[in-house]
């Protein structure tokens, strides 16, 4: 007989006892024991962040710095996005590849030196999923690792405040933060702790991401919650606000069976890592990626925005026809849109397939549901741009 085997403990984070303090209905994600929701449920949560300010613990996300003097050139030897010339301060979304040119992880990473919050000259602060982190560490050791030093941050806690109200909440607590705008960053101190806060996130709504000192995370989360506007969110809405905005959630959306192509995310690569010059290509499945951007590669397949024409949730995995029953793809995320009011999904179906307009068929529980393909987000994005 076997002997009998545990899954891993899961990881708590620092907020962790806050949690259950609020009443949270606890799962494992990532590894990690995450609230999934409070007691007043998905549906209020997701509409108090789209109307007001919702707190999210994302602490399960991997962060870590690329120091030295030739971290930017190595990262940009990895990565299909412009590093090199981008200015302290300023944050871009980034997609690290497989020599096959599919996707590893999406992530974020922003520049900085001395002025906004780097410890030793210039450095880049990546954020990377936490299911991926560990993955990713590795991948950024093997290729990297020899050019420049690659720094885990695991005594650091991950903050998401996002919602119209974010800024004035989050100012008041931390004055100097209405200064930034969409994808940029900056150091602040907090009752002696060392923040570094970007306004960005996952939910299509203007917001913060705060990076704080996991001994000081969970005095900052109540400092937060003490304000009228902010409410604790799990991780229920962080996922139907994602989906609304038209967001990628690594694992269901891309994976390293989905190229950038695919995936539709071509506006993220600049034009200097596309054509011409000595920075086009250099990295990680670049022959591939170029061609199905450039249009001279066939794509298989690309992601598409769908909305049932019926009031019938239609979830991941379900299968897509068309009129005529053929299969031609397969939902990736798919819910009721609580501010959209009808239900949404994203998938991928052949090129042909996913012009607007086009009229396809979900098969839930054995039954077609009318679908339409539309345009993504379904839900406008409200970023501060200044």
């Amino acid at each position: 007989m076997p002997a009998a085997t545990s899954s891993p403990a899961l990881q708590h984070t620092p907020l962790h006892a806050l949690h259950l303090e609020l009443g949270a209905r606890m799962v494992p994600f990532a590894g990690h024991e995450m609230p999934v929701q409070y007691p007043a449920g998905l549906m209020a949560e997701h509409h108090h962040t789209r109307r007001a300010a919702g707190l999210f613990d994302v602490s399960h996300m991997g962060q870590l710095r690329l120091a030295g003097p030739q971290a930017a050139a190595a990262f940009e030897s990895l990565i299909p996005m412009d590093v090199l010339d981008l200015a302290p301060g300023k944050q871009r979304y980034g997609l690290l590849l497989t020599d096959e040119g599919t996707i590893i992880d999406d992530l974020m990473f922003i520049r900085r030196d001395a002025r906004c919050g780097a410890a030793d000259g210039d450095d880049i602060l990546v954020i990377v999923n936490g299911a991926c982190k560990a993955g990713d560490i590795a991948h950024l050791h093997s290729r990297i690792g020899s050019r420049c030093d690659v720094i885990p941050l695991p005594d650091r806690a991950l903050l998401a405040l996002q919602g119209p109200q974010a800024v004035t909440a989050l100012s008041r607590v931390v004055p100097g933060v209405e200064r930034l705008v969409f994808m940029t960053g900056a150091a602040f101190d907090w009752q002696g702790a060392d923040l570094f806060i970007t306004r960005s996130g996952y939910t299509g709504e203007d917001g913060f991401e705060i990076s704080v000192p996991a001994a000081q995370a969970e005095a900052l989360a109540r400092s937060l919650l003490q304000q009228a506007e902010v409410k604790p969110i799990g991780l229920g809405a962080r996922n139907s606000l994602r989906l609304e905005a038209g967001l990628c959630l690594y694992g269901n959306d891309i994976d390293t069976t989905t190229t950038p192509a695919e995936a539709a995310l071509g506006w993220a690569i600049q034009k200097v890592r596309r054509t011409g010059g000595a920075r086009a290509g250099g990295f990680p499945g670049a022959e591939r990626v170029l061609a199905e951007l450039q249009g001279t590669a066939p794509l298989a397949r690309r992601r598409v925005g769908l909305v049932a024409l019926e009031r019938v949730p239609v979830r991941e995995h379900t299968a897509l026809q068309d009129p005529q029953g053929a299969p031609v793809g397969e939902v990736t995320s798919g819910l009721p849109g609580p501010t959209a009011d009808q239900p949404i999904a994203m998938g991928y179906v052949g090129p042909s397939l996913a012009t607007p307009g086009t009229r396809l068929q979900a098969l839930v529980r054995g039954r077609p549901v009318p679908m339409e393909v539309v345009p993504l987000p379904f839900v406008p994005h409200r970023y501060h741009r200044g």
